[in-house]
């Protein structure tokens, strides 16, 4: 249950014992829930790590927008081939921004160049594509391999609910089989456990191959992702934490319903650890979070240690 050191990478604020103190009334007193009902879901960028400059996904295929630049330089004349080779990750990064503001023509633009990269690959070519992408890929500003960007204290989180009988998913906006190959070493996420948006799918019967379709069969974002998540595991969740405007729908489906859940926020307000502070995108669940009974992390007061090597802050929690 409350286990003192179960938590080492957050610091012994109010937030942490809320959810120490949910944790405790799920498993033992009147309100306890039996443990196929545990059910904790995550969002991956921005919650679980580091989401900016840009998505991590956007990294991997600002190099592969760049490659086709190279075959067909007409390319780099529209976006986002014209971001990816002059290296504008403001662009980039602003679409997805915009996106959470309730603007998607920049968004729609990335979503169709993406269609263009995958269209007719097979799930296991594009596996080890990513896998690849992986194994050699650092952060865009802070260098940092992708394993060292997770946040720790999420990392220990997802541990201590596996440990109080909770069965923990991800649910991102981020594309399903992109993160699959990376959650079970960062996150100790099984892939059957990663829900997200996804390319359509076909199958070759004479290659006896799955090969992805050139559009996406859905965006798993805002109020997708309760329907992703009861379609996936038909079960409400009773533990949600997310970090956007496209998560609030997420929190309020683990928050209200018929046994009252969890909803966390994660806040990126700490300028001094190499997560860059942001409220854009976040605005509006910032905004909402108490009148909907979000439990807000302040990543510069509640977290002690914000990725896996980095040294401690001065700063003293409430």
């Amino acid at each position: 249950m409350n286990d003192s050191t179960a938590l080492p990478s957050w610091r012994d604020t109010s937030t942490r014992r809320a959810i120490e103190g949910f944790v405790a009334s799920v498993i033992v007193g009147p309100d306890a829930v039996a443990e196929e009902d545990r059910i904790a879901v995550f969002d991956n960028d921005g919650t679980l790590w580091a989401e900016k400059p840009m998505p991590t996904q956007l990294h991997y295929v600002v190099q592969q927008w760049r490659a086709a630049a190279e075959l067909a330089p007409e390319l780099a004349e529209r976006q986002p081939y014209r971001a990816a080779t002059s290296g504008d990750l403001a662009w980039l990064g602003t679409a997805i921004d915009k996106h959470y503001r309730g603007d998607d023509s920049d968004l729609n633009i990335i979503l169709q160049a993406l269609g263009g990269l995958t269209d007719g690959v097979s799930v296991e070519s594009y596996a080890e594509s990513v896998t690849e992408f992986f194994g050699s890929a650092k952060h865009p500003t802070s260098g940092r391999p992708y394993s060292e960007a997770v946040y720790q204290p999420m990392v220990e989180l997802l541990r201590y609910l596996e440990q109080n009988g909770f069965t923990c998913y991800i649910v991102s906006g981020g594309e399903r089989d992109f993160m699959r190959p990376m959650t079970q070493g960062n996150y100790g996420i099984p892939p059957e456990r990663v829900i997200g948006s996804a390319f359509g799918l076909s199958y070759d019967a004479e290659n006896a191959v799955v090969r992805y379709a050139p559009s996406l069969a859905f965006f798993d974002d805002g109020p997708e992702k309760p329907v992703r998540i009861w379609s996936r595991i038909g079960r409400r969740p009773l533990f949600a934490a997310g970090n956007s405007n496209g998560d609030m729908p997420m929190l309020d489906f683990a928050r209200r319903g018929p046994r009252q859940g969890f909803a966390l926020l994660v806040h990126h307000d700490d300028d001094a650890r190499g997560d860059a502070p942001y409220d854009a995108g976040a605005e509006k669940a910032l905004a909402a979070a108490s009148e909907n009974e979000y439990t807000v992390v302040s990543v510069r007061d509640d977290w002690e240690t914000v990725f896996p090597s980095s040294p401690p802050s001065s700063a003293e929690g409430p």
